[in-house]
């Protein structure tokens, strides 16, 4: 009876042969002659011997449960404890959008009242650099809490991610210092669309703008990253963040802004440490959900998911916090609009086929010649 195809089967007279078969040293010719000499004897003993073989079977497993925990963690993909590799696409898809829209609103609400308290608008820096400090901790408690604790991704391409983080949430924060929540909001949807309008010199615009340049590569960046290298959630945002943070700290260290920060958080603890650790804490499990995105889906997908929680957060801001209201949020309303259509449109486009405008100009003579004939 012949052994399973999953065994590799070895003959005892097998092993001892070829253990005790030594080939003398002799010229390539003759030493290939001597080597067949060798086959040919040992099938013919072993044929002889074949009724009184004893077998030593080599199992070879093939079931995924006795692999290791490193394969095993590749197959799977946890955001805050939930393993979505359990779920179908569609529902990954709702658990990840509706992540997003729950933290990321309940984040937009403590930033714009962070920055509410009296005094605190020149310390944007300093709020991001305890943000970092808080999402690295967060970070290294969830990679201890995983079986996997190695780091996949390269240093190099955490440098450059952490840069682009650093530019996009530290310049972000920064803008609020002179732009309302709104506007910078508005001005953080656009990124969809490629309209940077050069030689604006004006600092909170300038601030927000050179945000959305990293905010636009950081998506690419971090999906190219983790589908490569199998990176997790909280490995990308440990290594990243915790680069960041001491990115940030150098640049504060040489400005010196880190005593007046650090005084005024001192004299208002609460309002201050307190309300950045629930802001720090919300993001955190947001970024988780937006990176779960990212690699499930795309970059893509992830900033129209983004970009349409920014255009909610804009009427919670105005329903929690009151400031003045112009016809120019309409107009920027309709800019975020036409910014996810343009999102979904590129996505899309072998679906949607939009007229070209020489077949808009056509409909349009024929309308007008229609008419006239009509009238005539």
């Amino acid at each position: 009876m012949l052994p399973s195809p999953a065994s590799a089967v070895l003959t005892f007279f097998d092993i001892k042969a070829m253990a005790n078969t030594e080939t003398p040293s002799l010229p390539a010719g003759q030493r290939s002659r001597c080597g067949d000499w060798w086959q040919r004897l040992l099938l013919q003993e072993g044929e002889a011997m074949s009724g009184s073989r004893k077998y030593i079977s080599i199992s070879v497993p093939d079931k995924p449960d006795s692999m290791s925990p490193h394969i095993k963690s590749a197959e799977e993909l946890r955001v805050i404890g939930l393993n979505l590799s359990d779920f179908s696409r569609t529902v990954q898809f709702l658990i990840c959008v509706s992540g997003v829209f729950i933290f990321y609103l309940i984040y937009g609400y403590l930033q714009e009242l962070i920055f509410s308290v009296e005094g605190f608008k020149p310390f944007g820096w300093y709020l991001t650099l305890v943000q970092f400090a808080f999402y690295s901790t967060f970070g290294l408690i969830e990679q201890q809490l995983t079986q996997d604790k190695r780091r996949r991704i390269p240093w190099k391409t955490y440098m450059l991610i952490a840069f682009l983080t650093v530019a996009t949430m530290g310049l972000s924060n920064t803008s609020l210092g002179y732009l309302n929540y709104p506007t910078q909001v508005i001005f953080k949807c656009c990124k969809l669309i490629p309209v940077m309008i050069g030689g604006v010199f004006i600092q909170g615009i300038a601030f927000i703008s050179m945000a959305l340049c990293a905010d636009a590569v950081i998506g690419n960046v971090q999906e190219k990253a983790m589908k490569l290298h199998n990176g997790s959630n909280s490995e990308m945002v440990l290594y990243s963040y915790s680069l960041g943070f001491l990115y940030i700290l150098t640049g504060l260290f040489c400005t010196q802004g880190l005593g007046p920060a650090f005084v005024f958080c001192s004299r208002h603890p609460t309002q201050t440490y307190g309300y950045a650790f629930m802001f720090s804490l919300t993001g955190y499990f947001g970024i988780s959900f937006v990176l779960a995105l990212i690699k499930l889906f795309g970059a893509l997908v992830a900033v129209t998911v983004t970009t349409g929680r920014k255009a909610m957060t804009i009427g919670l801001s105005f329903f929690f916090f009151a400031k003045p209201f112009t016809f120019h949020y309409l107009w920027s309303g309709i800019v975020v609009l036409l910014g996810i259509f343009l999102n979904i449109y590129s996505k899309n486009r072998d679906k949607i086929k939009l007229p070209s405008p020489l077949d808009l100009w056509n409909v349009i003579k024929k309308k007008q010649i229609r008419s006239m004939s009509q009238t005539v």
